[in-house]
C-alpha cells in the first residue's frame, strides 16, 4: 500500500540585507532542502538580497524586509508570518521574533566570541560547523538560457568586478585595466585572446565603459548595471577567472565555483574571504588591523587599496590559473 505524502514542513528563513552576507549563508537553505524533503520555504531578505532566492525549491514566498524610520519593521514582519505554525525558524539576524511565533524549533544566530568566517558562523546556527554548508544559489532553465545568450562567443572569459560599496575598499579601475591587459594579451596567459566580462550593480555602468577598450567591443561582455544578481551569478559560472574587490560580486563568483581572487584592504579576510578551494585573497603591504588603526571608524573618504600593486594581482592570477588548469 503506498504511503501518504508527508505533510509540509514550513521553514521561515530570515537572512541578510547585503548580497555578500546573504550569499555566504545561502548554503543553509540547500542543506535544509536536501535533508528535509517536505520542507517549504519562506525567505526573508533585504531588497538587494531578496532576488537571490527567487528559485529556491519548494518556495512559498520571498518577503522583502526593509527597515522603517519608525522602527516598526520587525512588527510588520511578525504580522506577515504570525498566523502560520512553523516547523523551523532560522534567524540569521539574531532577532527575538521567533519567541513570538509558533514553531517547533528555533535556530538563532549568536555572535561568535572570536572572529570566524561568515560561512562557519552561519553553520553554527544549525550546529553543522564540522561540515559547513558552502554557499549555493538556485537558478532555473530560463536564467541559465539567458546567461548562455549573454556570454555566447569564443574564448575564455575573465570576469572583473571593480566596484565596491565604499571608496575605501575600491581598487583603482586603472589597475584593473592593467591586470586585464596583461591576462588577455600576454603569451604566457591561458586567457590570451579571451573575453572580458565586467560586473557591477546599478550606477556602475560607467565602469564598463572605462574597461571596454581593453578587450575590444567584440570580446567585451558588459553586465555592469545591466544584469540582475541571479543572471550575473549564472554568467559567472561560465567564466575562467574572477578578480574583484571584496563585494557581493566576489561572493557570487566563489559560489559559482570559478577560480576567484578577492582584493582586500579595509576588510577582514578572516570573516569575508571568498569561500572555496579555488579562491585566493590578495592584499597590499598593510594588514586589516594596520589599516583599521589608520582609520578606526572606516569613515574616511579615501582609498585604502593604493598599496596593492598590479604585479601582485597578476602573480596571484597566474598561480591560480595554473593551479586550476585541469579543473
Amino acid at each position: 500500500m503506498p504511503m501518504p505524502p508527508a505533510s509540509a514542513f514550513p521553514i521561515l528563513f530570515i537572512t541578510a540585507t547585503r548580497i555578500g552576507d546573504a550569499v555566504l549563508s545561502s548554503g543553509l537553505i540547500k542543506r535544509l532542502a536536501d535533508e528535509i524533503p517536505n520542507a517549504r520555504f519562506t525567505v526573508v531578505a533585504g531588497p538587494d538580497a531578496a532576488p537571490l532566492f527567487a528559485h529556491v525549491p519548494n518556495l512559498d514566498r520571498v518577503i522583502v524586509f526593509e527597515k522603517s524610520k519608525s522602527g516598526g519593521h520587525w512588527f510588520e514582519l511578525w504580522q506577515k508570518v504570525r498566523r502560520r505554525k512553523w516547523g523551523l525558524v532560522v534567524d540569521l539576524r539574531g532577532s527575538g521574533i521567533s519567541r513570538f511565533l509558533s514553531t517547533k524549533r528555533r535556530a538563532i544566530h549568536r555572535k561568535a566570541a572570536q572572529p570566524i568566517h561568515k560561512v562557519l558562523e552561519a553553520a553554527s546556527v544549525l550546529r553543522i560547523e564540522d561540515e559547513p554548508a558552502p554557499p549555493h544559489l538556485f537558478t532555473n532553465a530560463d536564467v541559465e538560457a539567458y546567461a548562455d545568450e549573454l556570454t555566447a562567443g569564443e574564448g575564455p572569459i575573465l570576469a572583473l568586478a571593480p566596484a565596491a560599496n565604499w571608496i575605501g575598499k575600491t581598487w583603482p579601475v586603472e589597475r584593473f585595466s592593467q591586470v586585464a591587459m596583461r591576462l588577455l594579451r600576454e603569451p604566457w596567459s591561458p586567457l590570451q585572446g579571451g573575453r572580458l566580462m565586467v560586473l557591477g550593480g546599478p550606477g556602475d555602468d560607467k565602469l564598463g565603459r572605462q574597461l571596454r577598450d581593453v578587450a575590444g567591443a567584440r570580446n567585451f561582455i558588459d553586465l555592469a548595471g545591466k544584469a540582475d544578481v541571479l543572471t550575473a551569478y549564472a554568467c559567472l559560472k561560465r567564466a575562467r577567472l574572477f578578480i574583484g574587490n571584496d563585494s557581493g560580486a566576489m561572493h557570487l563568483a566563489a559560489a559559482a565555483g570559478i577560480p576567484t581572487i578577492g582584493l582586500f584592504g579595509p576588510s577582514d579576510e578572516r570573516l569575508y574571504a571568498p569561500w572555496g578551494e579555488a579562491t585566493r585573497v590578495v592584499r597590499g603591504a598593510r594588514s586589516f588591523d594596520e589599516i583599521r588603526a589608520s582609520d578606526p571608524g572606516f569613515t574616511q573618504m579615501l582609498c585604502h587599496m593604493m598599496d596593492l600593486p598590479v604585479e601582485k594581482v597578476v602573480s596571484a592570477a597566474r598561480e591560480l590559473l595554473k593551479a586550476t588548469e585541469n579543473g
